[in-house]
């Protein structure tokens, strides 16, 4: 087997943040020399290296969002070089070309020689392209290790299915094989499911609301049978996007954290409420439960702090997860945008 190379991955050079880095950086640049004690720029020569610029980032955006595919097929820091000689590349012939252009055309936009307006320009061009590619590259490894940490947790959290709900769960179906075989058959294949997506069998990538929705139902199903009465779940997720893409194993926890910490130390048992609509560009997902007045031993932290940090990984600072406790019920509300959902 072939070892596989290392890569290092470029920024998205076809999307506007990324040109609108290079024209903020040029006109920066522009800025700063037009403020220089020394300088001879006027505003003329301002409202001139502000066009040269604007016109030299679009050229530059464009044809490094055209090289990106083949420079990502290099490896290590080889993609950063290529886009650092290109950067460079394209600022000399622009250079030469206006130059040669202002000369042609007898404009006198641009003073000095032509050899030393090339060079400058690419000196500077050279400077900022290593600084600015420094600050992708570092930003890169930035993400690459939050996607590795995420990774692990998700791996943590599906790997990690409480022993007591499987010991429960095994007690309920030795008690139903001879009562009840085929509710003994429906919770061995609930059982399944839960463990086919604990122990990671899809990897990570995403689901959907619809696969995680079934999956809690499930669970939910296994907990009917060995809480009976004590358990009742309202159920209000009318006109939802079954297709929406959902981290796996992301509502399951809040659920089972619901049983086991409202309804589970309550001797006459309670009410779990699942709430789903869409308002304003995002998906809303709200569980509840009732508020025992002894809170369970380990509280909603751990499931819900690694819900938060797996929402905010997939989907953006604009989603948010909520909790706490609201009068005599602890609630748990995601908001989720729905543009995110199309994402990686």
């Amino acid at each position: 087997m072939r070892p596989s190379r290392s890569h290092s991955p470029l920024p998205d050079f076809c999307r506007l943040p990324a040109l609108f880095a290079l024209l903020v950086v040029g006109a920066l640049t522009v800025t700063v020399v037009w403020l220089a004690p020394d300088t001879r720029l006027g505003w003329r020569g301002y409202s001139v290296g502000m066009a040269f610029v604007a016109w030299l980032s679009v050229l530059i955006a464009l044809s490094l969002c055209k090289a990106r595919a083949r420079l990502q097929r290099l490896s290590g820091w080889l993609p950063y070089a290529g886009v650092w000689l290109l950067i460079v590349l394209i600022v000399i012939a622009g250079s030469a070309v206006a130059r040669w252009a202002d000369g042609a055309l007898g404009l006198a936009l641009i003073t000095g020689g032509y050899g030393q307006f090339v060079r400058d320009n690419a000196l500077i061009a050279a400077l900022l392209g290593a600084a600015m590619l420094r600050y992708f590259f570092v930003l890169a490894q930035w993400q690459q290790r939050l996607a590795a940490a995420s990774q692990a947790q998700v791996a943590a959290l599906q790997a990690r299915i409480r022993p007591h709900f499987l010991f429960n769960s095994m007690n309920t179906v030795a008690a139903l094989v001879r009562v009840d075989p085929a509710a003994a058959e429906r919770t061995v294949e609930d059982l399944s499911e839960l463990f086919r997506a604990a122990l990671g069998q899809h990897g990570s990538r995403d689901g959907t609301l619809a696969d995680e929705l079934n999956l809690v139902e499930r669970y939910l199903a296994i907990e009917q049978l060995r809480l009976g009465p004590r358990l009742r779940v309202l159920r209000q997720l009318d006109a939802l996007p079954a297709g929406f893409p959902l981290p796996r194993l992301l509502l399951q926890p809040l659920v089972e954290n619901a049983v086991r910490h409202g309804i589970q130390p309550l001797r006459e048992g309670g009410e779990i409420t699942l709430r789903g609509h869409c308002e304003n560009g995002a998906l809303v997902i709200v569980i509840d439960n009732p508020l025992p007045a002894a809170p369970a031993p380990g509280g909603h932290g751990l499931g819900l702090d690694n819900v938060r940090q797996r929402v905010a990984y997939r989907y953006g600072a604009r989603a948010q997860v909520q909790a706490g406790p609201q009068g005599d019920r602890f609630v748990v509300r995601l908001r989720l945008p729905l543009e995110a959902g199309h994402g990686p």
